[in-house]
């Protein structure tokens, strides 16, 4: 049961992978070997292009992980990252292991902390979802929730978008958003939806308890058969003659005035 008044289950057997893909850029490769470097095939590395400092750190984190290291031309690793920029590294890597809905409710429990997840509704850029995603590490969010379908799914920009935080941030798969929405509603979660139609700016409501944030996709939003399922639609106000904001940066905000009210967006002691 939730517990207050808002103001203003997909489960599985097993884990949902993905396709195999390639992660490319100092920040994501390092922290594919630090967090998961069983999941990491081999490396390619251009000579020249890799920074010396990075380079130490990559070649021993792959070395004690038994990784396989080939030297390559750079356009070999142009290639592999697809005209991203690549930094001289490219890391080869096992499908990417999804997380479930379940997951993310249990661990958020064992937090310690109030739940908040995003639910992300029709993302289709991978950049916006690499920033979303570096978002809600960065401000405490629990995991995020996706579609299976008109969705984009981790790829090897996603990770560079989010610069590795892809590997420290859980990411669940649903066959049904709304559905997904009900099970966390059940599990004790307000569902706050960015709605730019809304009349309640976003610091009237209560953002502090277990809360799910429904960010949609650039100029649809949304979607209404979504947003029946949420408990309040909150707005972004602004000043500019721009319509709405760019669906990673309304998620940042959102998440930021969470992280303020739970008291969790500070400066590390002595800062």
């Amino acid at each position: 049961m939730r517990q207050r008044p808002a103001k203003g289950s997909e489960r599985g057997v097993e884990r949902e992978r993905g396709e195999q893909r390639y992660v490319y850029g100092v920040n994501p490769v390092m922290e594919s070997l630090r967090a998961h470097a069983d999941r990491v095939e081999r490396l390619f590395v251009t000579e020249g292009q890799l920074a010396a400092k990075a380079a130490a750190e990559i070649f021993s984190r792959a070395r004690d992980a038994g990784v396989r290291v080939e030297r390559v031309p750079r356009e070999r690793l142009a290639s592999l990252a697809e005209g991203g920029v690549h930094q001289g590294v490219v890391a080869e890597m096992r499908s990417f292991e999804y997380a479930e809905l379940s997951d993310l409710i249990e661990s958020a429990a064992d937090s310690g902390r109030a739940p908040l997840w995003v639910v992300l509704d029709g993302i289709q850029d991978p950049h916006n979802f690499g920033a979303i995603i570096r978002s809600a590490h960065a401000l405490g969010a629990h995991g995020i929730v996706i579609a299976k379908d008109r969705a984009v799914q981790v790829t090897g920009v996603v990770a560079k978008a989010s610069a590795g935080a892809v590997e420290h941030c859980p990411i669940a798969r649903v066959v049904n958003v709304s559905r997904a929405l009900e099970e966390l509603k059940e599990s004790g979660a307000w569902i706050a939806a960015a709605d730019p139609h809304s009349t309640e700016p976003l610091w009237r409501a209560r953002l502090d308890g277990p809360l799910a944030v429904v960010v949609g996709a650039e100029g649809a939003g949304v979607r209404q058969g979504v947003l029946e399922h949420c408990d309040f639609r909150l707005q972004i106000p602004m000043l500019g003659q721009v319509g709405s904001l760019n669906a990673s940066v309304s998620a940042a905000i959102l998440l930021y005035e969470a992280a303020r009210q739970r008291g969790t967006a500070r400066p590390p002691a002595g800062k």
